[in-house]
């Protein structure tokens, strides 16, 4: 009996220790994360100053043209950006897994380098390589094409958007999918080998399926990157030309912080985004979570 009370005292104290480390992080989470997000929701239900509005926001969601632009932009460079980064990452990361290759230290660092890169600094040097005088511009003429003016004409400064964003982030996918791929037993790749399957078979029958958890997971990671996306569009373009290439977190930040400020409408985006992102999400998990 004395035994039963000191083992049930031991795993209160276990408990306890547990709780004190958790709860000053649930705190900080609560305060900083959960917290303005209520805010948000329920300042997305008032009108300017203090009243209720009712859905007034959302309806105005509907009629806003900057917003539908926004919109069309960001869904653009989610479904353009999001799987050539997703399949350029898996491909690099089952080329930088083989025991054949050397030096793949060196190459997962280069490749991985992008992610660590200054958002400011790359979008600079994005800048420069595709102005008029640019070394793009200056390939271009070389290969006897005109030249483009890619930050004047909304195609072609969504494209660079694209460009960078498939450039810094494909290492940072491309670190998940080598660490899935190397959990992956070789036996298994030794049987299907000596039953004759081929290396394209082995991909797809193996690979894919035991990677399936991983590739769910930075899927989930580059919708919510992508609906959220602000840095791109503010220190690559500006959300031009015009607001052509402006994000809907884009235009959260002109309507709360660069024009008259309208924190109320802001709100209502913000939901909006947020709604948007767990319904995708969500989405995504049905469709590619396969576990019985």
């Amino acid at each position: 009996m004395k035994q039963k009370k000191a083992k049930m005292s031991l795993e209160k104290k276990h408990n306890l220790t547990g709780w004190a480390f958790l709860i000053p992080a649930a705190l900080l989470i609560f305060i900083f994360c959960f917290y303005p997000m209520i805010q948000a929701i329920i300042l997305s239900f008032t009108k300017k100053g203090s009243g209720f509005a009712g859905l007034a926001n959302y309806q105005r969601i509907l009629k806003d043209k900057t917003f539908q632009q926004c919109l069309f932009n960001t869904v653009f460079y989610f479904i353009i950006q999001v799987p050539v980064m997703l399949l350029l990452a898996l491909g690099l990361a089952q080329l930088l897994n083989s025991p054949k290759i050397k030096g793949k230290s060196i190459f997962r660092t280069l490749i991985f380098l992008p992610c660590a890169t200054s958002l400011v600094s790359y979008s600079m040097i994005f800048k420069s390589l595709f102005a008029q005088d640019g070394l793009v511009n200056n390939i271009i003429t070389t290969l006897g094409f005109d030249r483009v003016d890619w930050f004047q004409n909304a195609w072609a400064a969504r494209f660079v958007i694209i460009i960078a964003l498939i450039w810094r982030w494909t290492g940072y996918n491309m670190v998940f999918y080598l660490a899935g791929l190397q959990n992956i037993d070789d036996s298994v790749y030794e049987a299907s080998y000596i039953d004759g399957a081929t290396p394209f078979q082995q991909f797809m029958k193996i690979t894919i399926p035991l990677l399936r958890p991983t590739i769910l997971l930075t899927a989930i990671m580059s919708t919510s990157g992508t609906l959220q996306l602000f840095d791109e569009s503010v220190n690559l373009t500006s959300g031009g030309p015009g607001k052509s290439t402006m994000t809907l977190a884009h235009y959260v930040y002109n309507i709360s912080f660069v024009e008259t400020p309208k924190f109320n409408y802001a709100a209502a985006i913000s939901v909006f985004i947020l709604v948007s992102v767990a319904v995708l999400s969500a989405i995504q998990m049905k469709v590619g979570d396969k576990r019985d």
